[in-house]
């Protein structure tokens, strides 16, 4: 299945708190979407495997992506290898996507900055026809190379190269991220989990400022913010953001 976008994540819920404004707003223009988690979450304090796919299923269908899948790599173990960057070139020559959405490259949790750059190397990687990969039904697949890696803005704020405005998708953008009831604040929870970071009201709200900030910047309610290393060039002045500020 080709796609024009795929948004890559080490964890679940990672794409949700970081980019799926971006995502709706490209599932609404009418472009079609994919989603990799790398590792299935189960080092989190709260919920269980199963949860967390029950979750990210239902994330998917709130944001309106054509796939989504695991590569079950190990939760804050896994290691930039051969063996784990043949699954992600391989998820990469699947989905033979223009634009991939990665992980930030440095940050907070180290699992996201060890997996931004995996998956940096991984778009170049993808493009090498000796490197051979296969599909699920053993054929050999086409090398592909990604025009850009973007990387989206994670716990630790980096000043962004360029921002998108999601103002008008963002109810349907908390959303997604609500549906991780078992890993952000959820005033109806009584499993007693022990409290998180994340779990926090605080938290919470924090991503929503996170979103106001980054929006004033460009004189918009809302806004996704992300880290380029390769110079972005428009065809058009139509796609700058008018504002009066």
């Amino acid at each position: 299945m080709k796609v024009h976008l795929l948004a890559i994540g080490v964890h679940p819920d990672d794409v949700e708190l970081s980019c799926s404004g971006v995502i709706i707003n490209e599932v609404k223009a009418g472009k079609k979407v994919a989603i990799v988690d790398m590792t299935q979450g189960e080092l989190g304090t709260r919920g269980t495997v199963d949860s967390r796919y029950q979750e990210a299923a239902t994330a998917a269908m709130i944001m309106g992506v054509q796939a989504r899948e695991n590569l079950k790599m190990r939760d804050g173990f896994f290691v930039n290898d051969e063996e784990n960057k043949l699954k992600l070139i391989t998820a990469i020559r699947k989905y033979q996507p223009e634009i991939i959405f990665a992980n930030a490259l440095e940050d907070r949790h180290p699992d996201h900055g060890r997996a931004g750059k995996m998956i940096a190397e991984c778009a170049f990687l993808a493009g090498l026809s000796k490197i051979e990969t296969k599909d699920e039904a053993g054929r050999v697949q086409e090398k592909w190379k990604p025009a850009y890696v973007l990387h989206y803005i994670q716990d630790w704020f980096r000043e962004p190269d360029f921002i998108v405005d999601i103002s008008d998708v963002f109810e349907q953008r908390m959303e997604a991220i609500a549906a991780y009831g078992t890993q952000f604040h959820n005033p109806a929870d009584n499993s007693g989990e022990p409290q998180t970071y994340i779990s926090t009201p605080e938290f919470f709200e924090a991503v929503i400022a996170r979103a106001r900030m980054i929006g004033k910047r460009i004189g918009v309610k809302y806004a996704e913010g992300f880290n380029t290393e390769k110079t972005i060039g428009i065809r058009s002045l139509d796609a700058l953001v008018c504002n009066q500020t």
